[in-house]
């Protein structure tokens, strides 16, 4: 009898293991880490104040940028499906510079959300085991989130297999329990025992009529959080099967997914909630920190208001671990290209993961998490409505250089016209005014809970964290090889070292 040994793993170009996602696994780590949720549980209520009832136009109108900046990524993962995403695209396109610091845009958002929702799935897992007292420890909550931290970096360190079938449970119980409830919602306002705060949902929530463009200005930047990481998805897309197709195809589906997802629940908080100023209204400044769970017990009972902190628990760590995946991965390409130290270039030769800058990540974002909490805690609760700045930073980076870098194709086809130029163009253009507008807003010193003098505290960590890449890139400049800033690692004609099709 003859014992055929396991064939080994494929290994990509860059030691990472090729073709060990499809689709639906490709799709999963992008949904896991948007952490709808949590995003939803900390969004919804400062949209409904922002826009009333018309918080499900907001999220259609949010997704639409977000989708002009997907295809974007598509068509750029299509042609360089590369695990650098906005660091090799940047670069391709506008050359080391500006490369090196979209690369470090995306490095700020996940050191700044990860430290937020550590601690999140922290809080609410103490919630759900009725340790209200441990919930509102500092202590507690920075043991435990500090242990997620670590516990998602050892995770993600293990390997991408491990880290998606650890996702396909967390996610499944994230959109479970958001549609369950939505419908449960709905249903019985349609059947008119919801209670006398309910109200019957209208197609007119649909549309943006009667709104300011401060209002609106003020809830698109709060979207741009509950849609911000799908792209997650292009960044292990060297480890996907046919990763020139699809991670880009992963990231379109995913944020279809979203919007879906995120109107359904819109619809039914508002409609079961109702716009009351006491009680369960969505007026009631006691409700807007968490509409989710104050929602739980009216809709389903104290089983599922329990099983919803669970949930937005589930749902931060699942981010945890997500965020953590894109952002080592990045690191990695740009040391294969000597725009870091080299060893951030090793992957583990049994896990085929950048083991080491998957640790480096971690431990960054725990020191970030740990220096702001003791620091002070409204600081860190500042980070995170910074996060809006270095989102739209790199976004519209990777979503004008599908324009530039694709110039000269443009106009050999309708389809080249739409989807690589008008479609990014448009999408950058948005994520430019959004940062615009969220820095003049962010600079008020009555924004947030922090200020430095005349300047608001969120605006100084949002760009702060943004400026502190400059000095950083010039010591990599300074004290690296000077190949990659000196444009002989990676141009627009460089061959990237990416895995066979499978």
């Amino acid at each position: 009898m003859t014992i055929t040994e396991p064939s080994a793993p494929t290994v990509g170009g860059k030691g990472l293991q090729a073709g060990a996602l499809g689709l639906v696994g490709n799709i999963v780590i992008g949904l896991a880490a948007v952490a709808p949720a949590y995003s939803l549980a900390a969004t919804l209520g400062y949209v409904v104040l922002n826009v009333g009832e018309k918080a499900p136009a907001m999220f259609v109108l949010a997704f639409i940028p977000m989708l002009l900046v997907a295809f974007a990524y598509k068509e750029l993962s299509q042609d360089t499906p590369d695990c650098g995403t906005t660091f090799t695209w940047g670069t391709k396109a506008f050359g080391p510079w500006i490369g090196w610091i979209g690369g470090w845009g995306l490095a700020v958002s996940a050191i700044i959300v990860l430290a937020n929702v550590a601690e999140v799935a922290a809080i609410y897992l103490f919630k759900f085991l009725g340790q209200d007292q441990l919930a509102d420890s500092l202590w507690a909550k920075v043991a435990l989130g500090s242990f997620f931290i670590i516990a998602m970096t050892v995770v993600s360190a293990r390997g991408v297999v491990v880290s998606e079938r650890i996702q396909n449970v967390l996610i499944a119980i994230q959109f479970g329990m958001l549609i369950i409830v939505s419908i449960i919602a709905l249903v019985r306002v349609f059947a008119g025992n919801a209670g006398a705060q309910a109200v019957m949902p209208k197609l007119s929530w649909l549309w943006p009529s009667g709104l300011d463009m401060s209002s609106i200005a003020a809830a698109i930047i709060l979207c741009i959080f509950i849609y911000w990481g799908w792209d997650a998805c292009l960044a292990v897309g060297e480890e996907t099967k046919n990763p020139g197709k699809t991670p880009g195809i992963a990231a379109v589906i995913t944020t279809l997914i979203l919007v879906c997802t995120y109107v359904l629940v819109a619809y039914a908080v508002q409609s079961f909630a109702g716009f009351g100023y006491v009680g369960i209204g969505l007026n009631n400044a006691n409700n807007t920190d968490d509409v989710l769970t104050v929602l739980g017990k009216p809709v389903a009972g104290s089983l599922v208001a329990s099983l919803l902190l669970l949930t937005v628990s589930v749902s931060a760590l699942s981010s945890t671990q997500t965020t953590i995946l894109p952002t080592a991965r990045g690191t990695l390409s740009m040391a294969v290209y000597e725009a870091l130290p080299k060893r951030f270039a090793s992957v583990h030769p049994k896990y085929m993961t950048p083991a080491f800058g998957t640790m480096v990540m971690g431990f960054s974002a725990l020191g970030f998490y740990l220096l702001l909490t003791f620091l002070s805690e409204n600081a860190l609760a500042d980070s995170v409505a910074s996060l809006g700045l270095a989102v739209a930073f790199y976004y519209g980076i990777t979503a004008f250089a599908c324009v530039w870098y694709f110039r000269r194709t443009l106009f050999s086809s309708i389809r080249n016209l739409f989807f690589r130029g008008i479609f990014p163009l448009l999408g950058g253009l948005a994520m430019t005014w959004a940062f615009i507008q969220s820095a003049v807003d962010m600079i008020k010193p009555d924004y947030g809970y922090t200020a430095f003098g005349p300047i608001g505290g969120v605006f100084v960590l949002g760009v702060g964290m943004l400026v502190l890449g400059i000095p950083l890139m010039l010591a990599c400049f300074a004290f690296g090889t000077k190949r990659f800033f000196r444009g002989e690692t990676l141009t627009a004609s460089t061959e990237v070292k990416v895995p066979d099709t499978f």
